[in-house]
Parts: structure tokens; sequence; C-alpha cells
């Protein structure tokens, strides 16, 4: 019975304690509990409604300054930082590429995929190699918009000119396009990177999983950003500041965001994504425009516009202006799907549905050809072209080889440890 007394008294004497709030540990010069740990609480035992302090963001870096100047005027003096410029009114090459393979393990890996896109696509490490190339042989980064411009004749007539670009004095004018720079779905499980974003640093980079499932932050396995990289450490590639013209369609959104709408189940939910969507990529198009890349539609839904009907045509721009358009502005470039010209032949016709593009404000048409060819149309205020492909298939092709052979040498490129082995012509 005394035990019980005892156990009791000493409960009690510990309640007591307790209560007042008197009892630090042994030695203590306070609270065994950090404060910033312990809640706060009202007369009613309730949790207060004091805003607890949050870590700060760290600060973003300031992007560093990006120069665009126009290659259309000579500079003052005819020099620029100790460099002679000359005027330049030859052909102007262009190349174009799709996406560029980062994990050719993926891409190659034997499945129904594979040969397409050993057909059609280069690998970022044969991509860096043509780069090279064609730095090494003279040529410097011009913009597309930038060769051609609008201008009225003695009849009053608006017609689209060639330009006169001023050049360091020896260098050779390249335009570079990129076709369907929207990371479709496809792509994500065959060996490409997944979106662009914007890095710790502040720069443009790639985001996406390398093979085994592992998050790949970077700036060398996509081609905008390999291009980036190669004019931060060869800024006389690019003297205007140019870099390329991103071609977009956007059926499958833009630049690896989801922006696209879809008449099949939508539900606010859905919309709600896809606005969550078009808010992430806006800093992504800005920070492009910013450091000298552009855009040009591919139309909405990659469709054959020498096929298609007027109706049918018309109602997919509709589409590109409202879903793409609306985020990354005004071009006046577009690229033709498959090469396929609209009317079906817009050299020697210009049929309604080019006529209604060029009311939109198109005046730059790209199509695919065996070389750098243009014309400036007489009926209308626009200009035709064609350009080349760097791809399996030229890379492959003995009579390609030739054609390149001004920009690179196909057995120097390729890169045949990692593609499916089937024929070269060249070998």
């Amino acid at each position: 019975m005394c035990r019980i007394f005892r156990c009791f008294l000493a409960a009690l004497l510990l309640f007591s304690l307790t209560a007042c709030g008197s009892a630090p540990a042994p030695g203590s010069d306070g609270p065994s509990q950090p404060e910033e740990a312990s809640a706060q609480s009202d007369a009613s035992g309730a949790p207060s409604e004091e805003p607890q302090e949050t870590p700060a963001e760290p600060e973003k870096p300031e992007p560093e300054p990006y120069t665009i100047l126009d290659p259309t005027v000579m500079p003052e003096g005819g020099s620029r930082d100790g460099v002679t410029y000359a005027a330049y009114d030859g052909v102007v090459e262009h190349l174009f590429f799709h996406p560029v393979v980062a994990y050719p393990e993926l891409a190659f890996d034997g499945d129904y995929k594979s040969d397409g896109i050993d057909d059609w696509m280069v690998t970022a490490g044969e991509y860096l190699k043509i780069l090279e190339s064609v730095y090494e042989k003279g040529y410097v980064l011009v913009d597309i918009a930038d060769c051609w411009s609008e201008q009225t004749n003695e009849a009053g007539e608006t017609r689209m000119v060639k330009n006169t670009l001023y050049l360091p004095e020896g260098k050779k004018p390249l335009i570079l396009s990129y076709d369907d720079v929207n990371y479709y779905e496809y792509m994500l499980e065959n060996g490409f990177t997944y979106k662009l974003i914007i890095g710790d640093d502040g720069k443009l980079a790639s985001w996406g999983l390398d093979p085994e499932g592992n998050e790949v932050i970077s700036r060398d396995l996509d081609a905008v950003t390999i291009l980036d990289k190669f004019v931060e450490e060869h800024p006389d590639f690019s003297p205007f500041g140019a870099k390329g013209c991103l071609s977009l369609t956007g059926y499958e959104g833009i630049l690896g965001y989801r922006t696209q709408t879809d008449k099949d189940n939508w539900t606010a939910e859905r919309e709600a994504r896809r606005q969550e969507e078009i808010e992430a990529v806006k800093p992504i198009i800005a920070e492009l425009k910013r450091t000298g890349w552009t855009f040009g539609s591919h139309t909405w839904g990659h469709i054959s516009l020498n096929t298609r009907t007027y109706e049918t045509v018309t109602a997919d721009m509709r589409k590109w202006f409202d879903e793409v358009g609306s985020l990354v502005g005004d071009t006046t470039v577009l690229f033709y799907p498959f090469g396929g010209r609209l009317d079906g032949d817009d050299v020697q016709q210009t049929g309604p549905a080019f006529q209604w593009m060029q009311q939109q404000g198109f005046r730059i048409f790209c199509s695919v050809g065996i070389d750098s060819w243009s014309k400036c149309k007489s009926d209308i205020s626009a200009v035709i072209c064609d350009r080349l492909h760097p791809d399996g298939t030229t890379l492959r092709s003995a009579k390609a080889r030739e054609r390149y052979m001004k920009f690179y040498d196909a057995k120097d490129i390729i890169d045949l440890s990692v593609r499916p082995q089937r024929e070269v012509g060249w070998a």
C-alpha cells in the first residue's frame, strides 16, 4: 500500500511540474525541443494562424546579354571588332534537321521505328560533327527572314526580293532549320530528349530520361542546346546572333509541352492541365527568341499541303494560329510537311491555298530538294525555296555524299557503330 501511495505522489508531482511548464531537462538551459519545432497555441489550445517562415527560393542568375544584328546593313567603316565585312549576293545554303537521337541504343533497337529514325535523323554526335565541319568550311549562320525582304517595285506592286548580305570577308551564309521540334510521344520511348527547359544556370537545356530511366538535364543531347553551346564556344560562327528556325506542328503540343486540344473526351481537368503547360512553355519561347532562335509553321497536323483540299488546309492552319501562333508569335515562314508544295506545284502556279497562306502573312515557303534553290515569285509577294536534309538517307547515299561535300564528308560523319546494319552506297 505504501509503495502504491509513493507512486501516486511521484506521478502527481510530475504532472504539476509539467503543467506549469517549469521542467527543463536536467543540465539544460531551456526546453528540450527547439522553439521552431513546437507549435504555438492560443488559449483554446488550437494552433495559432501566424504564418511560418518559408525558405527563400534561390535567385536565378541574370541571363547573359545576347546581341542580334542585321546582316543586311554594312557595319560603319566596313568592319566590326577588327573583322572586315564584304557584300555577298551568292547562294544562301540551307540545311534542315529533325530532332537528333540522344540515345542510339533506344532509337536503333530493332523495333518498327528503327529504320524510319535511321532514315530521317542524325545522332547527337553526328550533328555536332556536321556543325564542326560547316564551321571549318567558312559558313556563318544567318536568319532565314533576313535573306529576303518585301519591296514595292516601279509598278507599285509589292514583291519579295533577295537581300545583299554583308558578311565577314571570305565567309558564306548558312540557314539552319529544324522540323518537328515538338517532342512527339513516340520519341519519348525511342531515344530522344523529352522537352526544353531552363536550367539552374539560366540557360536552355534538355530534360529527359536515359535508358535506365534516370532523369537527365543536359546541353549535349538536343539539337537546340548543342548549337547554343557551339555558338558560345565559336561566337564567330554566328556574327549576327542568329541560330536557327524551329518548324512547329501543334497536334502534340510544342517544345515538349502538351499545349494542344483534342476534340475527343475533352474535360475541364484536361483543359486545366493544358493551361499549366501553356504557362510553362512561355519562358522557354521567350528565351529562345532572346538568344537568336525564330519560329515557323509546319502546319498543325503535319498534313500534306499538295494533296489536301482548300477547306482542309485552311481549317488546319486556323488551328495552328490558335494553338501555336498565339504562343510563338507571328511568323513569315511556312515549312511544307513531307516537302509537298502548296496546290501541287507552287513553282508553276499560285493556287487558292497558296494565296490564302500569303494573305495570312507567310512570305517564305520552304520545301525539300537536292540543293538550296530559291525563287522570288513574280505574281505574288512570296519566295519559294528548297533546303537540304542531312540524315540517314543522304549520309548513306553515294550521290548525296558528293552533293554534300561542300558541307562535310559523309564518311567522316556517319556513325555506323550505332546505326542499323543497312546498305551504305559509298562503302
